[in-house]
């Protein structure tokens, strides 16, 4: 059992999530969040003032999978995301110790589906 977690641009949310559902991969958790890596931000200015703005939207995903499921959630995160420019986010890979259903008590490989 694995743990992916991406952050991606925001924009590219629909993208990842077709081409999730085309392998078969449905549950996710998604959150908003703030963030900066390589891009460093950018300058604005706000009513004459100038404005550095460092932490950028992004988007995270969670999605708990059995070993069987690894490959093909990775491929169709990258596969969604990327546009080939700085800013199409990270993929990060954990190994899931454990996962309980609560609804029916299933732990393993049975609670994530």
């Amino acid at each position: 059992m694995k743990l992916i977690i991406a952050y991606i641009q925001p924009e590219r949310l629909t993208a990842v999530k077709k081409a999730l559902y085309e392998k078969e991969v449905f549950k996710m958790s998604v959150t908003n969040a703030m963030g900066c890596g390589q891009q460093k931000g950018y300058h604005e200015t706000y009513r004459g003032v100038d404005v550095e703005v460092n932490l950028l939207k992004k988007v995270r995903l969670e999605i708990a999978v059995n070993q069987d499921f690894v490959d093909a959630t990775i491929e169709a995160i990258i596969q969604g995301a990327r546009t080939g420019t700085i800013g199409d986010g990270k993929i990060f890979v954990i190994d899931l110790v454990e996962c309980i259903r609560i609804r029916t008590g299933e732990t393993g490989h049975d609670a994530i589906g």
